[in-house]
């Protein structure tokens, strides 16, 4: 009898909470208290307001061969807990933990609802061991292809908050892409762009990835939200937010003129930059130095006045009756007698 009192529930009601628990472990809802969790535990940056006053949208493509963005490759496999990028976002993407959304064919993000990728139609797509145990998708660290993932594409707002009067660079969207061999005897290497991640969707769990941000310090004391939040990262621009929404290749002829038009980009933002933070020019000192130095004509007609009367002291000549005198005229002042 105590033990039963002790029971905090009814049986009814014990039998009714284990089944919404199984109702929601089966529709995912556990994988989003999970997600709101880490948000909480690991808050990141307010998000970009939607009423700013200036806003460009750039794509630009990271080379992880170069040093730059190293941190994102290595350790190419897991070692104790460390793990790469892609290993941690694949994880994440598997779990359900982070939604992925499809790769179109323009190459432009989409976050609806019809877009979002099917994990198991993805992994069977790609060709990517899997086994299924209890409902669940498992995929060994040797399958994940976390050493082929060399590149990635990224979406970066650049915008200017008048509320708060700053100038910001913010990643919005992450893809990787897959360098994949088109046969296992080293064929021609592809670029497969894999899925698209909203970057605010994913914040709260790279704030708790550890990265090594220097070949000289060897402390893992910077996080991947770290990394992309402070703009660690280098790319080269492939295409940007336009009216025709065209990429760069498409009007580039060549390589040169991708280039060119590349540092053209690149020279709009840093201009536009710069003429938010210039100080206007005081009035008063333009006109103290307007008055302090004279114009030419006066210059000259200084000069021209200065010789005419070097000349006359030297030669001992005296202005003409005919000229006027340039000394005030004499007054002279009688007294009157009384």
């Amino acid at each position: 009898m105590f033990g039963t009192a002790c029971l905090a529930q009814p049986a009814k009601s014990r039998t009714a909470t284990a089944s919404a628990a199984r109702k929601k472990a089966a529709t995912g809802t556990t994988a989003k208290t999970t997600v709101d969790r880490a948000t909480l535990q690991f808050p990141t940056a307010v998000p970009m307001p939607e009423d700013v006053v200036w806003r460009r949208d750039i794509y630009r493509q990271l080379d992880l061969t170069k040093d730059k963005n190293a941190p994102m490759y290595y350790p190419v496999e897991p070692k104790g807990r460390q793990v790469n990028l892609f290993t941690y976002l694949f994880r994440l993407v598997l779990t359900g933990r982070v939604p992925a959304y499809k790769y179109n064919l323009d190459g432009h993000e989409s976050f609806e609802k019809e877009d979002r990728l099917e994990v198991k139609s993805f992994l069977e797509d790609k060709s990517i061991y899997f086994e299924e145990k209890d409902g669940r998708l498992v995929v060994a660290d040797s399958d994940v292809p976390s050493a082929e993932v060399t590149s990635y594409y990224i979406k970066e707002s650049i915008y200017f908050d008048q509320r708060t009067g700053t100038y910001n660079t913010r990643v919005t969207a992450l893809c990787p892409i897959w360098m994949r061999a088109e046969d296992d005897f080293g064929g021609e290497v592809t670029p497969t762009p894999l899925f698209w991640i909203n970057y605010e969707d994913v914040a709260s769990w790279l704030s708790r990835l550890p990265m090594m941000g220097s070949n000289l310090n060897n402390v893992s004391n910077l996080t991947a939200n770290d990394f992309f939040t402070m703009n660690h990262y280098e790319g080269k621009i492939y295409m940007t937010n336009n009216l025709q929404g065209r990429v760069l290749a498409a009007y580039c002829k060549d390589d040169s003129a991708m280039v060119k038009e590349q540092k053209k980009i690149e020279k709009q933002l840093t201009d536009f930059e710069g003429r938010i933070w210039k100080q206007p020019q005081d009035s008063t000192k333009v006109d103290s130095l307007a008055v302090a130095k004279p114009t030419k004509a006066v210059k000259s007609r200084n000069k021209t006045t200065v010789e005419e009367n070097n000349s006359r002291r030297r030669t001992g000549s005296k202005a003409s009756s005919g000229e006027k005198s340039s000394s005030a005229p004499r007054v002279s002042v009688r007294r009157q007698r009384r």
